[in-house]
């Protein structure tokens, strides 16, 4: 009986300790959870290689960003962005879309993605190794195009900024070429594959962190930049510098793709092969098929669809409202840095600060979607750039006649233009790019690619379409700062409304498409 006794007493011992752990152990599993919600070797091994693609692309983008930026602005002005996105970027645009809605007609998804993204970085090794250093040669003088262009030597309008882009249309092609690459890396090379292998419930997880992993990359570029670029002997050397780097991430990214694809076949080839089964006995085989489309038919299959049409809505509001102040801000670095290499070096070290804070804010910030919903997500980085841009626009109509003035509204621009590409990178586009996810794959192929490379083209460049007349107008865009700021606060708004409409139907369409998976399984 004392033996039994011992038993008893020994038995609510152990249990009493086990559920005094129990509680510690509950809480490290959630935090886990809360932090980094990626679960199994499975989901890390393909959550880590996806997302290195997209932290390389981040990386050759911000290199290239800066710098074209950095030749344009000092050779040509802020103002100039306007017209080289008009007469430049949107005809490239229409031109790459059209060649890549023939290339996914014949080539697979593979070739597709290496003969879209090589091209790419063979064009800035070529600008480093051939034309920049050329350039004495191949620009004509600045006095030479005043010839062709007679009022530009009086006017401080729009065409004294021609004849300045004429007299440097090397940096005006470079330019072109790193807003392409800007548009197609994100939207076509990276998010067209995640959106191919990732799902639903994967995507509320993964996206977010996507852009918490890839927030590093604009902090590494920037101060590469900074600490080694900006100090070369001079624009040339860092050039080189700068070239290094680029080609380094464009090899990255061709072999953390391969490695992804190679894993992904490999460990879900079972899951798709059930998945293309079940699809065929259910009537769905005809949508492996895509139907080969012209450029018209895939703008009136766009125009057809009120979810692809608010999509592009969400995307031309950011390329506008985005374009109006950062053409503003980026005139008022000029005048505070009129040199080059301290232009480009403020420009590294707002990358690193853009790269830091979208991990901040990722970091704590990551569950907003999954707990709050699409719907706050969606509409957050309109309503945030709305209430930065008020102070930045007062301050401009306060006047910029001092050093003083001056510096504070670069302050407040650049505080303005952080905050609101973090929100973009932290919120806008995770959202934006889980929109896809529920619709057919050509929704995904040809609506994507419409709206991902001409939607924000037709965005950006319908701003500089604006800003251009306001330039002709007004003389600069610092001086149209009150008509600008109308404009702007406008399309928030009706951005705001398409997100809103947007979120009804997302919820509806993924509800469709989870039914319809059921249903797949179902008749296994």
């Amino acid at each position: 009986m004392k033996g039994d006794n011992n038993k008893d007493d020994s038995q609510p011992t152990s249990s009493s300790a086990s559920s005094s752990t129990e509680p510690a152990v509950g809480f490290f599993t959630k935090a886990r959870r809360t932090i980094f919600p990626i679960h199994g070797r499975h989901e890390v091994s393909k959550f880590l290689l996806l997302g290195s693609i997209k932290f390389f692309i981040i990386l050759a983008l911000t290199l290239t960003r800066d710098t074209k930026d950095t030749l344009v602005v000092t050779q040509c002005g802020a103002e100039a962005i306007a017209f080289l996105k008009i007469y430049g970027v949107l005809p490239a645009a229409t031109a790459y879309i059209a060649l890549y809605s023939k290339m996914s007609d014949y080539f697979g998804k593979k070739t597709l993605f290496y003969v879209t993204c090589i091209p790419f970085f063979v064009f800035f090794g070529l600008y480093d190794l051939i034309i920049y250093p050329n350039t004495a040669t191949l620009h004509p003088s600045l006095d030479y195009v005043l010839k062709f262009l007679p009022g530009a030597a009086s006017s401080s309008g729009g065409l004294a900024v021609l004849a300045k882009i004429c007299a440097n249309w090397t940096s005006a092609l470079f330019y072109v070429v790193a807003e392409i690459y800007s548009s197609v890396s994100i939207g076509l090379l990276f998010w067209q594959f995640a959106n191919d292998v990732v799902s639903v419930d994967q995507a509320k997880r993964f996206y977010p962190l996507f852009a918490q992993m890839s927030g590093i990359a604009p902090v590494l570029a920037g101060q590469y930049v900074v600490r080694y670029v900006s100090r070369a002997a001079d624009f040339s050397a860092g050039m080189h510098r700068l070239s290094i780097a680029v080609t380094f991430a464009g090899v990255m990214i061709c072999f953390f793709y391969h490695q992804a694809t190679s894993y992904i076949e490999r460990t879900e080839a079972a899951a798709a092969a059930a998945a293309d089964q079940s699809s065929s006995k259910t009537a769905k085989k005809p949508k492996k098929n895509k139907p080969k489309m012209s450029m018209l038919e895939s703008a009136k299959f766009l125009a057809s669809s009120e979810y692809l049409r608010l999509i592009a809505m969400l995307v031309i509001g950011y390329g506008l409202s985005v374009n109006f102040t950062e053409v503003m801000w980026k005139s008022l670095v000029k005048k505070q840095y009129p040199d080059a290499m301290d232009y480009q070096r403020f420009m590294g070290n707002v990358s690193s600060a853009i790269g830091l804070c979208t991990s901040i804010v990722i970091f704590f910030g990551v569950h907003v979607i999954r707990l709050l919903g699409w719907r706050v997500g969606a509409m957050a980085t309109p309503a945030i750039m709305s209430a930065l841009a008020i102070p930045f626009f007062t301050c401009i109509l306060m006047g910029l006649d001092s050093p003083t003035r001056l510096q504070i509204a670069v302050v407040l621009g650049t505080l303005q233009s952080l905050i609101s590409k973090t929100s973009k990178y932290a919120l806008f586009d995770p959202t934006t790019q889980m929109a896809y996810i529920p619709l057919d794959d050509d929704s995904k192929v040809k609506g994507k690619a419409a709206i991902d490379v001409l939607g924000s083209r037709v965005g950006k460049s319908g701003g500089s379409f604006i800003i251009q007349g306001l330039v002709f107008v007004f003389g600069n865009i610092i001086n149209a700062a009150p008509v600008v700021g109308v404009i702007f606060y406008a399309v928030l708004l009706s951005w705001m409304g398409a997100a809103n409409r947007l979120s009804g139907l997302f919820q509806a369409q993924t509800e469709i498409d989870n039914a319809d998976r059921a249903e797949s399984k179902k008749t296994k």
